[in-house]
């Protein structure tokens, strides 16, 4: 077999590897998260940059579903219909911070061989890592409310189901989407990147009919302080920024970049650490576009015109690609943090019963007029999580000891912490307003 054609696995998918070990890092020999797809998806050497560029691309669709999913464009309507194009500036930061922060992830994984939830479990006292792992847990929660209730939306509109039987619905719907998993890692990325292009040519064609205001939208992106002065505005500003930014994304990225066979050679993973950036960065454009789309084109009322079929569609795909990644967040989450090892169908199902309760009571008690705030809600909540996954990817990726030659120029780790201080000002910021109105 040529050097080309031989492809540079180190470990064969389900088996435990051996850990290399920095300095700073406890010795650890145990499975990887998602064992059965590690190391799964084979790197040739010697290929073209192209070719590597492919066998490199998915992960990052994977991530940017996150971007793209109900909550997100609850909150994207929310802005849109209360304060027009002004906070489409808040959408750019947040995919910004987004961009730099899973590239972080995938440096983090890439480098140590460690997820951020395994990093974690590594480096704090059980205490802290159980508190972490349960506010993890709740802001997969939070997320998976979303995605049940848009999914809800979509049947709707769609077939014209009551909401109450569409989130019930959902709870079936979420066992067809995981017999996926045992059918190939690739087979999961392919499945994402079809329905991301269906949500994409959606929105390409609401756009040709919309027509948008060009002028005044290229003006929201342009920040204003108004945003921080005014609480309403500023409620829906960080649920943009908790829907763009999801904790249990960075989770997720730093463990699916381990499913490439690159090998362990410094060289090889300071290649593998591009082409993951370069993928994430690509997605996450897309996902910016798709969410701009969202802010300016779609209307503001949930369940009364939200416009044509064509959105019904996109909502229903983002919301079963939704539930896919959230299936892997969830799997990376228990087994990084805890060691600890279910069923895919019963770790998804129990989650999403987790989600279902709380939209079948508002949705019985309060109608579903409120459920576009039951949603912003959900992803304000996503914020409040953000410091706790975004502080350790910070303090790791930036520390010699555990990442040795990949360890973040000094540059990236001030500009890392300008982020982490941001996200954690802005949540600040948020509960001193709520708490100044109140008294």
């Amino acid at each position: 077999m040529s050097e080309l054609e031989q492809p540079s696995t180190i470990v064969t998918a389900g088996v435990a590897p051996l850990r290399q070990t920095h300095e700073g890092w406890r010795a650890s020999a145990d499975v990887p998260s998602l064992p059965e797809a590690f190391r799964s998806v084979p790197v040739y050497s010697g290929a073209s940059v192209w070719r590597k560029l492919l066998a490199f691309a998915g992960p990052g669709y994977l991530v940017a579903v996150g971007y793209m999913d109900p909550g997100n464009w609850a909150t994207d309507l929310g802005g849109g219909s209360k304060f027009g194009y002004t906070l489409l500036s808040v959408i750019l930061l947040s995919n910004l911070m987004a961009m730099f922060l899973q590239a972080l992830a995938a440096k983090l994984g890439i480098a140590t061989g460690r997820d951020l939830a395994q990093a974690c479990r590594d480096h704090f006292s059980r205490p802290t890592v159980i508190a972490l792992c349960v506010i993890c847990e709740i802001a997969i929660a939070a997320c998976d409310l979303g995605e049940v209730l848009g999914s809800a939306v979509a049947l709707k509109l769609l077939f014209g189901l009551p909401l109450l039987a569409g989130v019930i619905l959902t709870a079936l719907g979420v066992l067809l989407v995981l017999a996926l998993q045992g059918r190939g890692f690739r087979m999961v990325e392919a499945l994402v990147v079809i329905l991301i292009t269906m949500i994409g040519a959606c929105f390409g064609f609401e756009l040709f009919l919309s027509r948008p205001l060009w002028l005044e939208a290229a003006r929201g992106f342009l920040p204003t302080m108004e945003i921080l002065r005014n609480r309403e505005m500023l409620y829906i500003a960080i649920g943009i920024l908790g829907a763009t930014v999801m904790p249990h994304n960075l989770y997720l990225h730093s463990s699916i970049v381990q499913t490439r066979a690159f090998q362990p050679q410094p060289e090889h993973k300071r290649e593998a650490i591009k082409f993951a950036v370069i993928d994430s960065t690509v997605a996450l454009g897309l996902a910016l576009f798709i969410n701009g789309r969202a802010h300016e084109l779609l209307t503001p009322v949930l369940g009364a015109s939200l416009a044509s079929a064509l959105f019904a569609v996109a909502l229903l795909c983002s919301g079963q690609i939704s539930t896919l990644t959230g299936t892997l967040a969830g799997q990376i989450v228990m087994e990084g943090f805890l060691n600890s090892r279910l069923p895919p169908w019963l770790r998804r199902l129990f989650t999403r019963l987790l989600a279902i309760v709380p939209a079948a009571i508002v949705i019985g008690l309060k109608g579903e007029s409120k459920l576009t705030d039951l949603l912003i809600l959900s992803q304000v909540i996503l914020s409040f999580q953000l410091p706790f996954a975004v502080v350790p990817l910070v303090m790791f990726t930036s520390d010699k000891a555990k990442m040795g030659e990949f360890v973040n120029r000094r540059w990236v780790v001030v500009l890392a912490w300008v982020v982490a201080l941001a996200i954690i000002a802005f949540n600040a910021e948020l509960i001193w307003l709520l708490w100044r109105d109140r008294h």
